[in-house]
This record gives structure tokens, sequence and C-alpha cells, in this order.
């Protein structure tokens, strides 16, 4: 913007602010009014224009600055907004979550967006939805400096002496709120939830209930000095005191959650709580400092979080993307993390590791090219749609199950897994030169492991389907698959001529859900403690004996995850191509290791005289669908692992650099381990 441009618009958004401005004198005017009016003016046309925002707030605070006629309006217009509304659900309500539960919560939300809540505007609650009423306030309204807001609130000086009577209606209102929150965050601080993952709040006193007992007779004595001014309030030490109690078990439930696995009930317990006990600390030492020399400063600091928390909260009440981004977190991390110890197992940095990864990956290219070999069987058959699905389905979840159990790699399962342990290492990343350098180690260590990985599983499937192929072929005396198969198998390898790619960017999708479904059944086998409970089933004890059964329950609870993920991926890639027959769409999946033997199969159906540049385009397919499996799936993975950590690149900023300079000096290292690589720490 060029300097008449921004001039003119300073110009107009000042002329606009007094304008607003001036109306607060009107007496009669309601003040609800009057507000989204002021917010109407200083609101950005877009709401992620920082800049805009932080200016128009400053030119507020020096419009009321330079006029004490502007701020004495707008300061009594506020109070008697606030003296003049119900203000215990804006103190108990706003901002938190309620206790209805995640999918009731869920629901409502749902139903607000088409049809909307009707506004009551003798509440203040409601009275701010009305005032901020674009759904992306918050935003903007984050964007703008505390020191800017802080400035604000000084400028308006609610607390001043000549209101006593209306601060006296403020005031008894939020000690009610106060009273009410300390009843829910006792009833939460003794929830069967909470006790599971804590079980030694039994064991002692409850600090849940003794700081109820402690905010009780801190609201008492607070009243009493509203009364009677010679008389003291209690002071708010011991309420901290006992705050802090109750977060060292909030913190220990947190702790819990993410070891013994979680679910969406805990999360919304932990959370609900947590923002508990955050209003009470701010209403705590908001009201403690009205009686403090210099209070004053302290109580319009603790009333502006309080503000921020409060009005953010509100706007994004209706908000599902943030109901599911705030409540999912935790059972996303406890998911990756689960994924996150099971990617260290497909990443090696030395010798033996990586001839392990080799060996690993071969094994399931020897199973894969028998899994294809029963894929092209079973579409001999004239079945019904819904059998093919289920056939397919058996065949390649069964086999996945027996891959995994064999402890033999599949290449594209790599990167669901990887992407769980770099974003751990990445959220662990503090910026030092020490922390970069092992995160490219990582790296190196984990692309090195992903081609051995792919190298394995390509090579001996083709290998296996070929000496099958020519076994069954000289057997039998025929081709294992006729000429309309083979023209069928090589056009689905064609890139450019068919939906290949699309098709392999769908089997990416797959991996990556059978990522989270594995990492799902590991917490739910942690949390529910399957495995403990399968040996204590008694019919088993009595065929099997007491100790197999406990040998088959930790069985049950180390591989549970496993072989959920692996099967139910089975079923994915061998019911998609049937789903998209009924509902007369293109979908199918191309998944690298068995595009690679489906290759094979067709090279040797042609007595291995495939003219080249069919071969050429075919192998071009297969390498463009690896390419497309492991990138799809490493990046939805990669994505979530993030979000679940709160982990960003930021602290990394180097890793480029670090890594170009790496693959320029030691290309090598990308390919196989290099000697001094043997005892390279990961982070």
């Amino acid at each position: 913007m060029n300097a008449p441009a921004a001039a003119m618009t300073a110009g107009s958004r000042t002329a606009g602010l007094d304008a607003v401005l001036a109306r607060f004198a009107d007496p009669d005017a309601d003040p609800v009014a009057l507000l989204r009016a002021l917010i109407d003016v200083i609101r950005p046309r877009r709401a992620d224009d920082e800049s805009t925002a932080a200016a128009n707030w400053r030119a507020l605070n020096t419009a009321l600055a330079g006029s004490e006629t502007h701020r004495r309006a707008v300061s009594r217009r506020l109070i008697e907004l606030f003296a003049t509304r119900r203000l215990v659900t804006f103190f108990t309500e706003a901002g938190i979550l309620p206790n209805a539960g995640f999918f009731s919560e869920l629901w409502r939300k749902l139903v607000h967006k088409l049809l909307p809540e009707i506004p009551d505007e003798r509440s203040l609650k409601d009275c701010v939805d009305l005032v901020f009423r674009d759904a992306h306030d918050h935003r903007w309204l984050d964007a703008v400096p505390m020191a800017d807001k802080l400035d604000f609130w000084r400028l308006v000086d609610l607390g001043r002496t000549d209101r006593g009577e209306a601060m006296t209606a403020v005031l008894d209102q939020l000690l009610e709120s106060m009273l009410i929150l300390s009843h829910r965050t006792a009833g939460l601080g003794l929830e069967p939830e909470l006790r599971r993952v804590c079980p030694d709040v039994e064991e002692r006193a409850s600090p849940f209930l003794a700081l109820h007992y402690e905010l009780r007779r801190f609201i008492d004595r607070y009243r009493e000095s509203l009364a009677d001014a010679s008389r003291q309030p209690e002071d708010e030490r011991h309420v901290l005191v006992l705050l802090d109690q109750c977060r060292e078990v909030l913190r220990r439930g947190y702790r819990a959650a993410a070891t013994r696995g979680t679910t969406l009930t805990l999360t919304y317990l932990l959370k609900r709580l947590e923002q508990h006990l955050q209003r009470i600390e701010l209403l705590t030492r908001m009201l403690g400092a009205r009686f403090k020399e210099e209070g004053r400063e302290t109580a319009i600091e603790h009333w502006a979080l309080f503000m921020r928390a409060a009005v953010q909260g509100e706007n994004q009440r209706n908000s599902i993307r943030r109901h599911f981004s705030e409540l999912i977190g935790l059972l996303a991390l406890r998911v990756t993390e689960n994924a996150s110890r099971t990617g260290e197992h497909y990443i090696t940095s030395d010798w033996p590791g990586y001839r392990a990864m080799w060996r690993s990956a071969m094994g399931a290219g020897l199973i894969i090219a028998i899994l294809a070999l029963f894929k092209i069987l079973a579409s001999r058959l004239d079945l019904a749609p819904f059998s093919h699905a289920a056939l397919y389905s058996l065949n390649y979840g069964l086999g996945f199950v027996l891959v995994a159990l064999l402890h033999f790699t599949i290449a594209t399962k790599q990167p669901a897994m990887t992407a769980a342990t770099l974003a751990a290492a990445l959220s662990q990343t503090r910026g030092k030169l020490a922390d970069i350098e092992r995160l490219v180690n990582l790296i190196v260590d984990t692309v090195r492991s992903q081609i051995a990985a792919i190298l394995g599983n390509v090579l001996l499937a083709m290998v296996t389907a070929s000496l099958i192929a020519w076994a069954l072929s000289h057997h039998g005396g025929v081709p294992l698959i006729d000429a309309p198969k083979v023209e069928h198998l090589l056009h689905e390898l064609r890139p450019f001529r068919s939906l290949a790619l699309l098709h392999a960017a769908i089997a990416g999708l797959w991996l990556f859900v059978a990522g989270l479904v594995s990492g799902y059944f590991d917490n739910q086998a942690a949390y529910a403690r399957v495995g403990e409970r399968v040996a204590r089933l008694r019919w088993l004890q009595s065929i099997a004996g007491e100790q197999r059964a406990r040998r088959l329950g930790a069985f049950v609870h180390d591989n549970l995850g496993t072989i959920a993920g692996n099967f139910i991926f089975g079923c994915l890639l061998g019911s998609t191509g049937t789903i998209g027959y009924i509902l007369g769409l293109p979908l199918d999946i191309r998944h690298v290791a068995f595009a690679s033997a489906n290759l094979a199969y067709a090279v040797a159906a042609l007595d291995y005289q495939m003219p080249l540049d069919t071969l050429l385009e075919s192998a071009a397919g297969v390498v463009l669908i690896a390419f497309v499996n492991l990138t799809v799936s490493f990046t939805l993975a990669l994505w979530v692992a993030l979000r679940s950590r709160d982990a960003t690149f930021a602290a990394a900023s180097a890793l480029p650099s670090r890594l170009v300079a790496r693959l320029l000096h030691e290309p090598g290292s990308f390919l196989v381990p290099q000697r001094a690589e043997a005892s390279t720490g990961r982070p």
C-alpha cells in the first residue's frame, strides 16, 4: 500500500471511530448495539490481517486517550452493560467446555450450523456473541498485542470509586460464579475416570474437595468485606496453593493418559478440569488484587486475561474444527506415540540393522508374490461383487497379518510409522546445531532404510513371481495368465494412460488410515488392559492352562494393534475396487509391491518377449506408484503427528541446508550405512 492510500485509510478509520464513540454519549442507546458498532469499525477486512488489527486497536486507544468525554462515555456504558446483564453464565461457561460430553457437544454444534440459537440479550454471554458476531473475530483479536488490550482497560477504568453500587452488583455475581465453578471442579475431580488413571487420589484427602471448602470460606469473607468496609477479606494465597495441588493431579492424569491409554471421555474430562482450574485462578487473583497496594494494575492484567479467554472461547463456541483439534489432540498423541515406537523398528543406522532390513523386506516380497497370485486366481472365479470383495480382503488382510507376525517389512507401511518418529524427534529439537545434526542423521537413516525396504520388496516379489509363473506354466503346459488378463495388468501400470497414480494415492491414504487404526488399537489395549483380561478368561485357562493363558494375553497386548491395523488395511485394499464398481466411480488401489509382482507375472505370461517400450513404461509405472504410495501416506502421517505434538519446522530451519550438504558430501550415506554411522545416536 502506498503512502497516500495508507494515510487515507488511517484518516477514514479515525473518522469512523470518532462517529461511533460520539454515540456512546447518548444515555438511551443500547450498549450492546454501541459495542457492536465499535467492533465493526475496528474489525479488519481479513481476519488474518494482523497488522491492521493491531493498528485499529491502537487507533481506538488513541481516540480514547485524546478525549476525556469519549473515555468516560465508553466506561459508563460498559459498566451499565455489566450491571444490567446476568453475568454468572459468562464467568462460568464462556470459553469452558460444557458437561454434555464430546459427541453431545458435537451434535449441538452441528445443529447450530443448521438452526442458529436465539440469543438472550439479558445474558452477558449471549451479548458477547452479538458484539463479536463474525465467526473469525477470535483470529484478529488474538493478533492484538496484550499490551494494547491492557491500555484499553486502563483507559476505561471500570473500577473507579464513583461506581460503588454498580461494581458491588458485578462483584456479587462474580462471587456466585466462583462458587458454581468450585462445585463443578470438585465434581470433576472426583470422577471415576480420573481416579482410574490417578488411583492415588483415593488414598489421601482430595485436593479438589479441599479447594472447594477453601473457596467457600474465601467467598464468604469477601462478601462480608463488601457489606462492611472495615472487614478484611480472606487472603487468596491458600486458594492458590490448593490450585497447584489440583494441577499436580491433573498433570499426573495427562501423563497416565499418555502412557496407559486414553479415550475421548477421559480427554474431555481432563480438558474441562484444566479450564475450570484456570478460570478459578484468574477470578481469584483478580478479586485478591482489589484490596492490595498497586492492586489496580494487577486486577486489570487478570481481567484482560480473563476477557481474552472468555471472548475468544465464546466466539469459537460453535466451531467444529476447534472442537476436534482441542479434544482429539491427546488421543492423536497417544495413537502417534504408538506409531512412533513401531516406527523405530523401521529405521536402521548400522550394517547389521541394514542387512536385517533387506532380509525382512525380501521375506515380505516373497509372501506378496504369493498373495498377488491368489488375487489373480480369485479374479477368475465367477462370484458376486460382494463375494469378490470379501475374498480379496481376506487374501490381503490375512497375508499382511502373516507378514507382520513373521516380522517381515512391507515398504509402504514404513512412512506411516517413521513419520511419527520424525515428528517426535522434531518436537525435541531446540534449534541447536547438535539437535539439527541428530535430526539429519535420523532422516538419512530413514531414507536409506526406506530404499532398502522398497528394493527388497520389489526385487524378491518379481523374482518369486517369475519363478512361480515359470513353474506353473512348465508343469501345466499353459500360461498362468491369458492374453486379456495380461493386457489388463499392463494397462493398470501405465501411469499416464490409466488412473494408476490416482489409485496409488488411494492406497497411500489407506496406508495412513491403517497406521492410525494400529495406533488406536494399541491405545485401547493399554487403556482397557485387554491382555490382562484375556489372560483371566476362565474358559481359556481351563483349556490352555493359566501359564499359556498369560502368554496369550501378553501376545494380544503386544500385537493387537499390529494385527488389527494390517487386517483392516487388507480389507480396505480388497474392497475399494468393488465399492467403486457398485457406486459407478473409478475407485481402485495400486500398491507398489503387488504392482511389481503383477508386472513379473505379465512378463512371464508373454514368455519374456515383452516389447521394450511397454516394459519401460510399466517399470516407470511401478516407480511412480511407489513414489505416490509413500508420499501420500508419509505426508498425512507427518501432519497428524506434528499436530498432535504441537511441533513445527520452525526450530529446524537449518535442516534443509544440512540435508543438502550431507547429500553433496556423503551421497552414499543415503544408500548404505557408513562405518562412522554405526554409533550415531538418534533423538
